[in-house]
This record gives structure tokens, C-alpha cells and sequence, in this order.
């Protein structure tokens, strides 16, 4: 599966060109006249869908919370949805870290872990699927949101569970947020911003060489740029 071997029917949207992990993506604006404030058009999700249209029964992990119209929409395709509130897990993690920690007897040394130490605690109980497992990963924007001490080791892990010519489908914001919104697909190529309690607060605005380094492992990348400046890429293992 990869952006050459598969014949392309023709379209009208703007396209952007392939890149190997050793140069950086270059952006193509996304199809903007039908965005609203609560959605977004997303060529990024119309090709994820089109590189896992040929595996039958492709196996895809969505990485929010789970929505019925995102669950029917890939059931209605013949897929398999998994999905796992990576965010929402990592937050209630860190909660029972701290309150483990201070109801820690009187006495006993307990120092803070660090990011690093916790993102490998946390991954011994979160995603444990099995290697080479998926097709497609949805992540959305939450890597956005994860210190960058805990990227190693999650990157590591999303690798791990994605198959050979699997593809990965992140959003990543130019400026800090304003407001938490979670994903969730209303046809082949709109996705809805849904308004939700702040899970985490907006850690990073990264930039592109720092987007390749997240995914050095991948052979190559694709991005699109909407008009809300957000940057959807594409990146093939």
C-alpha cells in the first residue's frame, strides 16, 4: 500500500506530493468552501480511507473517544473500528499516579517520576494490541497535547501495532488552542469538531523537521493544510 502502486481515479481537489521521511512535507491547502465552525473538510481522511481501501476488512484504531455515526461509518464499509481513548486514559493514568503518590505513606521516599518513566508505566497497561495489528491509526491531534518526553516510547508503540505499509492519519495545530474539541466522522471526507471538557492542555505547536523526527521510523509523508491552518499528515510505515 503507497501513494505510487495504487491507480488513482481522477479528481478535482488539490493534491500534494509525496515526500520521503528525509524531506520535510510540503503543504497543499484542503477544499475549504463547505467548512463550518463545527466541521472540516479533510483530504487527509478521504486518502487515509483511500490506501486501506483495498485490504479487506482493514482493521482501524481510532484513537478518541467513541462516537456511533464514527463506528457505523466503518462498519457501513465492511472495516473494523477499535476504538481507544488514548487522551482520556493518559489523563486518568496521571490521576491515579498523583493520588498513589500522595497517599504514599508518611516516610516513604517517592519521588515525582519523570515523563519518560510514567509514558513507559503507562504503556505496560495502554495499547496492548497485537504487532503489526492495524491498517490505519487515527491519532487526530492528540500528540499535540503529550509532553515530548513521553513521544518516544508512544511513537514506539504505534509503530509497533501498525503493519508493514500501514498509515497514520495526525493533525497538528500551528498556534496554540483556544478551545478542546474531540473528532468524529461524518462522511468520507468531512469530520465534526465536537466542543468537549478540556482533557489536557495544548503542549506543543510543532514544526515540520520536528513532525518527521515523530515519525522517522515511516517511509514517507503527505500533508494538507486547511484554512484553518492545521496541518493533516499522512505517514505510510
Amino acid at each position: 500500500m503507497n501513494w505510487t502502486a495504487k491507480a488513482r481515479p481522477a479528481t478535482t481537489g488539490a493534491a500534494s506530493a509525496a515526500t520521503s521521511r528525509a524531506t520535510a512535507p510540503k503543504a497543499s491547502p484542503s477544499v475549504t468552501s463547505k467548512q463550518s465552525e463545527n466541521t472540516r473538510i479533510s483530504n487527509g481522511l478521504k486518502e487515509f480511507l483511500w490506501l486501506i481501501s483495498d485490504i479487506p476488512r482493514a482493521r482501524v484504531l481510532d484513537l478518541g473517544p467513541i462516537w456511533q455515526s464514527t463506528v457505523n461509518f466503518f462498519v457501513d464499509k465492511g472495516y473494523r473500528l477499535s476504538t481507544d481513548d488514548l487522551l482520556r486514559t493518559w489523563k486518568e493514568f496521571l490521576t491515579t499516579e498523583e493520588e498513589n503518590l500522595r497517599l504514599a505513606p508518611s516516610g516513604e521516599e517517592r519521588g515525582i517520576a519523570s515523563a519518560a518513566i510514567l509514558a513507559q508505566k503507562f504503556l505496560e497497561s495502554a495499547l496492548q494490541y497485537p504487532e503489526n495489528h492495524f491498517h490505519g491509526i487515527l491519532a487526530w491531534d492528540l500528540l499535540d497535547y503529550f509532553d515530548p518526553a513521553v513521544m518516544p516510547p508512544l511513537m514506539a508503540r504505534l509503530s509497533k501495532i501498525l503493519s508493514p505499509n500501514g498509515v497514520v492519519l495526525a493533525l497538528f495545530h500551528s498556534r496554540s488552542v483556544d478551545r478542546f474539541h474531540r473528532y468524529r466522522i461524518a462522511d468520507t471526507q468531512t469530520v465534526e469538531l465536537v466542543p468537549a471538557p478540556t482533557l489536557a492542555i495544548h503542549n506543543h505547536v510543532f514544526q515540520n523537521r520536528e513532525i518527521l523526527s515523530l515519525f522517522s521510523d515511516f517511509r514517507s509523508s503527505k500533508t494538507f493544510v486547511g484554512r484553518d491552518q492545521v496541518r493533516e499528515g499522512l505517514f505510510l510505515k
